[in-house]
């Protein structure tokens, strides 16, 4: 292995790391849906895993893409931040409505405390909407990472380098989404536990509006 790689898979890694952790938009949704809904660890731990994967695996494919047919390093960043801006914007509506039906529903459970929760039995299509969510977020570090061991020719070090991304970065999320959803478990919430949905789609709208404003 040479230096030049060696410090290639060590930048990878960094990036991975800092992207993920300095963008709450990696975490923070399956914090919010996995207090809101309940899920046991093993759920939120393979339903972010698929999601980080989806979200690692769009950028990877669109790099490999762009090398095979030679195109150049801002022409795929062009492509990425069109897929930023669409996810964006998917986060942002998925968090409102999300937020919009929470509100409903604990007024709604208020007005009939009374009576047992009716649990309908269907079907839950929020790992589904967070991983089309995440498929379309572009990895927007790896793109230019991933062309410099390209434009050698060094295939193996494009593999490498985008799997040590890959693993950082989802290794990254799941670590922050057993933190903070450890963290939530110690805070006394009752009073907020029928706010809980809310709570969660404006958490998810908030790193929407966050992702729109550049942070």
């Amino acid at each position: 292995m040479t230096h030049e790689l060696t410090a290639l898979i060590i930048t990878a890694a960094t990036l991975g790391f800092i992207h993920t952790v300095l963008g709450p938009d990696h975490y923070l949704p399956f914090v919010a849906m996995a207090k809101a809904r309940e899920w046991s660890w093993s759920k939120t731990s393979v339903i972010t895993f698929l999601c980080g994967l989806g979200h690692v695996l769009s950028s990877v494919v669109l790099g490999l893409i762009g090398v095979a047919f030679g195109l150049a390093v801002t022409r795929l960043e062009a492509v990425e931040s069109v897929r930023g801006d669409l996810a964006a914007w998917a986060l942002t509506a998925f968090g409102l409505v999300y937020f919009v039906w929470g509100m409903r529903r604990a007024y709604k459970k208020h007005a009939h405390s009374h009576l047992p929760e009716n649990k309908d039995g269907k079907a839950n299509i929020t790992p589904w909407v967070l991983f089309t969510v995440f498929v379309l977020g572009p990895c927007e570090p790896l793109i230019p990472i991933l062309m410099y061991p390209a434009a050698s020719e060094s295939y193996f070090g494009m593999i490498l380098v985008a799997s040590v991304f890959s693993m950082v970065t989802i290794g990254t999320m799941i670590a922050m989404v057993a933190i903070l959803k450890k963290g939530i478990s110690f805070v006394p919430a009752v009073k907020l536990e029928r706010f809980s949905h809310a709570l969660a789609g404006f958490a998810i709208f908030a790193c929407g509006v966050a992702i729109h404003m550049g942070l």
